[in-house]
């Protein structure tokens, strides 16, 4: 993108080869412009959207992040003050990448959908979406408006690895892309195959490891945005055209964060506001949640090179307010009460792989029928999931389980390599509301272990209330604590406090889970009527 125009030191690629081998501020109101005095606090969005992609259109900004096995992918956040986001869609619609993404014989975990790029071109007015799969292919999606639909326009034979991709002012679509060895790749005029594809910068071995690409004309300059994972960030400028040369910038080191306990800020990229300043949008380490955005001036030296504001010495855990048009409208809030009274799921949801279609509904609530026969929640399909809201949140789920049969598991879990859940056991015609723990993954996201029920209680009737409480601050392993109600008013604690870890090596941070597998033959059903997130 033009952004001239108005508007660990461990790669993923090696962990992936060695193992295979918000809280968001008070949403605004229509009003008057953001006073100078105000302020927002980092992160500002405290929920896990890593690798971020950020532009504007027009007075709208826009973002895009990984989300791996997670589908729909490569969710669409929307802002009109870069401070409070909403979703507004998801740039990849289904993980038609193989069967592995549909738990069919084989499982996606951590791999999907990695660092992308999202950009919009003027000459068409639409929202492009290109990012790279299993290191074999890219693939490019299009959408006029970021709700969708979006639609698949091509596949190119060249996996762009942590790919940027850049409108250049004459219309020119660029790719920057790579890691430690970072090339440039021209697309056709219709954005459907590569022109050109050519190293344009090789790491210094004093610098290690680049990656994370987000590719800018500013100026006049080619600028090429890069990622020391996980404590550094460079920046390349060109002089000389997309093709380089470049020369190289670090733009910071180990600089202290703005989350206690969590890493320095990293990748993500740059945005302009309308009034000509500028912000950098990187992602914290912060698990076990996840990584975090967080938001920081940038100032520019007069020979054209980006200066990321500090406040004494470190990524501010507060700054003055983007000066900014007054919003249209409030955004919609990534937590609160959801009924699932629609015709589709809030972008907000997440299946944990792709979903088999035929086994759940909505529209008088959730109804989640079985999909497949396991003891293992990890290949256990249509299992929903939302982000944790940090530092801590609560999510309450009422369920109708009057049409479960017998072998069948359903309830609510903090899902990710290792797992723990609160839900019903029906088994010999009696239910049973338990905890059960032990839910783990090895470094090869291979099950090690299906789960230990350390707790149980029978219950009656046909409705429950099924309560999980996280606590997501990152620097330690974190209690994750589970209860259940009878009558949606007094809950009861079950089992002990579930520590969630804080590795940072799945990548994805842990996520509120629905689900309703079989152990013997499929055909019962939960109903999930609401479900809500709420923070203390």
């Amino acid at each position: 993108m033009d952004l001239s125009w108005s508007h660990h030191h461990l790669t993923r690629r090696r962990t992936l080869a060695a193992a295979t081998g918000l809280a968001a501020g008070a949403l605004l109101r229509p009003g008057p412009a953001l006073a100078a005095a105000a302020q927002y606090a980092n992160p500002v969005i405290w929920q896990d959207f890593a690798d971020i992609d950020i532009m504007r259109v027009g007075d709208t900004y826009y973002a895009s992040a990984s989300t791996m096995h997670y589908s729909p992918g490569a969710p669409v956040l929307r802002s009109y003050d870069l401070v409070n986001w909403e979703i507004a869609g998801h740039a990849v619609p289904v993980l038609d990448f193989g069967a592995k993404y549909d738990l069919n014989g084989a499982r996606g975990y951590v791999r999907g959908i990695w660092a992308s790029s999202l950009a919009y071109r003027p000459s068409n007015r639409t929202f492009y979406w290109l990012g790279q799969i299993d290191f074999a292919r890219t693939y490019v999606y299009t959408a006029t408006a970021v709700e969708g639909p979006w639609s698949r326009l091509t596949t190119i034979s060249t996996p762009y690895y942590d790919a940027g991709l850049l409108v250049d002012t004459d219309d020119t679509l660029y790719v920057a892309y790579g890691n430690t060895t970072i090339s440039v790749a021209q697309l056709s005029p219709d954005g459907r195959n590569q022109v050109r594809t050519q190293e344009v910068f090789r790491t210094p071995s004093s610098v290690g490891t680049l990656e994370g690409a987000r590719f800018y004309k500013i100026n006049g300059q080619y600028y090429i945005f890069l990622t020391r994972p996980a404590n550094g960030q460079y920046i390349l400028k060109s002089s000389s055209g997309p093709f380089g040369p470049y020369t190289m910038r670090q733009v910071l080191l180990d600089l202290r964060g703005p989350i206690p306990g969590g890493g320095v800020p990293h990748q993500g990229g740059l945005v302009r506001t309308q009034s000509g300043a500028w912000y950098y949008m990187a992602f914290v380490d912060a698990y076990p949640g996840g990584r975090m955005p967080a938001l920081a001036p940038v100032t520019w030296t007069a020979d054209g090179w980006p200066v990321v504001q500090l406040v004494n010495g470190a990524w501010g855990t507060t700054y003055p307010s983007p000066a900014v048009p007054a919003p249209p409208r409030q955004v919609t809030p990534m937590t609160g009460v959801d009924t699932f009274d629609g015709t589709s799921l809030e972008p907000r949801w997440e299946w944990n792989h792709n979903p088999d279609n035929t086994k759940w509904s909505v529209g008088d609530g959730l109804t989640l029928r079985t999909a497949t026969v396991t003891h293992d929640l990890y290949w256990a399909r249509n299992t929903l999931t939302h982000r944790i809201q940090g530092p801590t949140s609560t999510a309450t789920a009422q369920l109708d389980h009057s049409a479960m049969r017998d072998g069948d598991r359903a309830g609510l879990a903090l899902l990710r390599d290792s797992s723990a859940w609160i839900g019903l056991k029906r088994d010999g015609g009696a239910t049973r509301v338990v905890m059960v723990t032990g839910l783990t993954m090895d470094g090869n996201w291979n099950t090690t272990g299906t789960g230990t029920e350390i707790a149980s209680v029978p219950v009656s009737g046909s409705r429950i209330w099924l309560r999980a409480n996280a606590d997501i601050r990152p620097g330690a392993p974190r209690p994750g604590t589970f209860s259940y109600s009878t009558d949606g008013i007094t809950f009861t604690r079950l089992g002990p406090a579930f520590s969630m870890g804080n590795d940072w090596r799945f990548f994805m941070g842990y996520r509120f889970a629905l689900f309703n597998h079989a152990t013997q033959a499929l055909g019962g059903a939960v109903r999930v009527t609401r479900f809500e997130v709420s923070t203390p």
